[in-house]
């Protein structure tokens, strides 16, 4: 823990990483809110789920293109005012109701495209404020275990505060957004940020084929997290207590917590990143399985505590082999990509589970978990010769690095 400790003390870091979270927790909200909402307003789990999907879908569509613009203008010129804009979907939404749906939709939208790319900004800065590379690694195994928090307290705070009202959940899930984008963009590091020189080429990090086997295989492992949110909905609604749902959200989140803590306070792990990336993804998709299995809450909980237990771990593996088959000059969108593969899988994940519900119930929700977790193994396996080291140079000529701040 001590690696942890010399890390917070570092100037900016623990401001950044804080903010970054508060900022992020609408991330780990929105869909759960936009579900109970539409639960609240009389809709059925079909609409439930692809409105949470839209939402996802929107987010994962609206990172990347942030992201660019953000390499392009700065931090603060893209991430306020696209905080605000997420947080005026929300109240729109909250307004609205569900009719006319219209209206609703746009709302759903709105609030997911604006999400600000706190994350992929963040990740961009840490070259700035570390030391080094290994402090840079650290930073990412903290950042992966540390984000968990955000589907930890923001189920729990969007079950608390629909226990007002759903209206209450969607306005303060939009206000916490605002608030951490303030937090991040009027410190030091992140008002004098300038991106990096870059090829002329529209697909950007795209351009990179082992980059595009990280994202796709993210993709898939992103169903299984957009399952819980409609899933265990349905399962709180079978079992007739509100606060199920909250919980299994939350106990996932505390497995993946702890997964990254130990993988984060450990400095180096043997084997190559490639390698133990494909290692990691098996042991999450075996974590999923159980899950349509459904028994009863105690027994429920312990499964969905270990089913995150490697995804903090899988996810900082990730980061380390974006930062490295990211062309130069692309890294912030390439993170913003990782991003957006996760809301699609996602969208993806809900709108399967929407329906899983309705055609076999509660364990027929939670079977597309594991199918989204086979389905990353099957990727990292067959795209394993191209996230090799010799095979996954950078596109173009390295960048100068980033200048610290002192």
């Amino acid at each position: 823990m001590r690696a942890y400790l010399d890390f917070l003390r570092v100037a900016y870091a623990a401001r950044l990483l804080g903010g970054t979270l508060l900022g992020r927790l609408p991330n780990g909200m929105g869909m759960l809110a936009v579900v109970l909402h539409v639960r609240a307003e009389g809709g059925g789990y079909p609409l439930a789920g692809a409105l949470g999907a839209a939402f996802g879908l929107a987010m994962a569509a609206g990172q990347p293109v942030l992201g660019r613009a953000m390499d392009r203008y700065g931090q603060p010129r893209v991430l306020l005012p696209a905080a605000w804009l997420s947080a005026a979907g929300f109240v729109l939404l909250a307004l609205a109701g569900g009719d006319p749906l219209p209206v609703t939709v746009g709302a759903v939208v709105l609030a997911g495209f604006a999400t600000p790319p706190l994350e992929a900004g963040l990740r961009a800065l840490w070259s700035r404020v570390l030391p080094g590379p290994a402090e840079v690694k650290a930073a990412y195994a903290l950042d992966a275990a540390a984000q968990e928090i955000l589907f930890t307290a923001g189920p729990l705070l969007v079950v608390a505060a629909a226990a007002v009202n759903t209206e209450t959940a969607l306005v303060l899930t939009g206000a916490l957004g605002v608030a951490g984008t303030l937090v991040v963009t009027t410190s030091l590091p992140s008002r004098t940020w300038k991106g990096e020189p870059r090829a002329a080429d529209w697909a950007g990090p795209l351009r990179s084929p082992g980059l595009r086997v990280v994202l796709t295989a993210l993709t898939c492992a992103g169903i299984a997290l957009g399952v819980y949110a409609v899933a265990a909905t349905a399962y709180a609604e079978r079992a007739h207590d509100d606060l199920a749902s909250g919980l299994l959200l939350a106990a996932m989140s505390f497995g993946a917590l702890a997964g990254g803590l130990v993988y984060g306070a450990r400095p180096s792990w043997p084997g190559a990143d490639h390698r133990r990336f494909t290692w990691l993804m098996a042991a999450l998709a075996a974590g999923y399985l159980p899950l349509a299995w459904a028994p009863a809450l105690p027994a429920m909980s312990v499964l969905a505590f270990a089913s995150g237990l490697f995804l903090a771990p899988m996810l900082a593996c990730s980061f380390t082999l974006v930062d490295r088959l990211a062309p130069a000059g692309t890294v912030t969108e390439a993170f913003a990509w990782v991003v957006a593969a996760f809301g699609v899988g996602g969208a993806i994940g809900a709108a399967a589970a929407g329906f899983g519900q309705d055609l076999a119930g509660v364990p027929g929700a939670f079977a597309a978990a594991g199918l989204g977790g086979l389905l990353a193994l099957a990727c990292c396996l067959l795209g394993s010769r191209l996230l090799r080291p010799d095979a996954a140079g950078r596109a173009g000529a390295p960048a100068a690095p980033a200048a610290r701040l002192p």
